[in-house]
């Protein structure tokens, strides 16, 4: 039945969320196709990218505190804005993290299967369903206990990367990192660096995820801007230290390379230094943390389904809670993620996701402009920046990326605009 939701989760457990969301595809995977446009100035992308997230988490815990309800901007912008926009931010956050949560699902197929040496085989595409499978059903058993789920893989994930950083200071060489800037794909540095950024923002809006569940977290006004603030510093240097070690063992190129073809870089600078019992370690550290992104992921999506369900943007089914958890929200979710991991192709769902969480994160900032001076937190000009830099760092991305992110958007307003004129026509 509909109902609402516990406040169960302290400001430890909102870091955990944060930090389970953000530490895992992010650094794993996506921080090497980022690489791969503009190699060693990858460095200077997750900084610029780094900026332009904390500005949008300040946003996001400013509209947090003002507002907190489970469905993150969506909700923000139908109470500060309007239902159109409000509907396009949940809209877009459904596409765009469905789209991440599938790249975290092959990127744990991709780890797995280079470690033990499987190729070509139908466990490619079976494995990344399975997975979401896996953690559809952790994420419907409900929120206290993905929570300390997370702890776990925070902890694991941690001392992983740990030795990914320590491993690879025996092969530091300044060297790796000169030319400092060698675009690829034909772009121009500045076009390559800021298109990096563009990728590399999306590996920080984990955050998010600690907004989108702001009617579970106690306290509310207080620990949701405390956990998102925590976790976007503790991530930005946990991303430049990881960075420089694939780009230190492997060189810029060698790190593309190895995110292109098997979806397991780190994996792949492990084995480098340590040889196969490094490449072990990583392994499971990788499996753990994309698990983790998956899991937190499945867990926003649903509730922001669920929030459009309950104003009837989706079907009122969606709404519906059992036991403290949005149980049907999940699964569908789950459903959707399995689906997209049939694409298989991880440089193109991580586009395809930096586009549309630009887009995102462009409505939370313009909400949280509307914020009334008497709920207001931060100054205005940190929201106005972080519009700035969502709307130019997507116009780097590439201009095919950016057509279907408009026609998924066109696709949604035609669904937006359908749902409400059945619902006036009701008795």
């Amino acid at each position: 039945m509909s109902g609402s939701l516990d406040r169960t989760v302290g400001v430890g457990g909102a870091l955990a969320l944060g930090l389970g969301s953000m530490v895992g595809t992010g650094v794993f995977v996506s921080l090497g196709i980022a690489a791969g446009v503009t190699r060693p100035s990858v460095i200077l992308a997750i900084t610029i990218a780094a900026i332009v997230a904390a500005c949008n988490a300040l946003s996001s815990a400013q509209l947090a505190a003002a507002h907190s309800v489970s469905g993150g901007t969506y909700e923000y912008g139908y109470h500060f804005l309007n239902p159109i926009l409000g509907f396009t931010a949940g809209w877009m956050f459904l596409v765009a993290k469905s789209a991440s949560a599938a790249t975290a699902a092959i990127g744990v197929s991709g780890y797995l299967l280079t470690a033990l040496g499987v190729e070509g085989s139908t466990v490619g595409v079976i494995l990344p369903i399975a997975t979401v499978a896996a953690v559809t059903i952790i994420a419907a058993a409900g929120l206290k206990r993905t929570t300390v789920v997370n702890t776990v893989i925070v902890s694991v994930t941690a001392l992983a990367l740990l030795f990914v950083v320590v491993t690879s200071l025996s092969s530091f060489s300044i060297d790796q990192f000169r030319p400092f800037f060698a675009p690829a794909d034909g772009r121009g540095p500045w076009s390559a660096l800021i298109y990096a950024s563009a990728l590399s923002f999306v590996a920080f809006t984990g955050y998010g995820r600690i907004a989108t569940l702001g009617e579970e977290i106690r306290e509310p006004k207080k620990n949701i801007p405390r956990a998102i603030a925590t976790t976007v510093i503790v991530v930005f240097v946990i991303y430049v230290l990881v960075a420089g070690s694939g780009v230190s063992v492997l060189s810029a190129g060698g790190y593309a390379s190895a995110t292109a073809m098997t979806g397991a870089p780190l994996e792949v600078a492990a084995e480098a230094t340590t040889g196969a019992i490094g490449a072990v370690v990583v392994t499971v550290g990788a499996a753990v943390a994309l698990l983790g992104v998956l899991l937190n992921l499945v867990l926003g999506l649903s509730r922001v389904l669920l929030a459009m369900g309950r104003r009837g943007d989706m079907p009122a089914v969606m709404a519906t809670v059992s036991g403290g958890t949005p149980r049907i929200a999940v699964i569908i979710m789950g459903v959707v993620v399995a689906a997209l991991t049939l694409i298989g192709d991880i440089r193109l769902t991580w586009s395809f996701s930096a586009v549309t969480v630009l887009t995102y994160y462009s409505l939370a900032n313009i909400s949280a402009l509307a914020v009334p001076e008497s709920d207001r937190r931060f100054p205005r000009w940190v929201s106005l920046l972080g519009l700035i830099g969502c709307v130019s760092l997507g116009a780097f991305v590439d201009a095919r990326v950016v057509a279907l992110a408009g026609v998924t958007l066109a696709a949604g307003l035609l669904w937006h605009a359908i749902a409400r004129l059945i619902a006036n026509r009701r008795p």
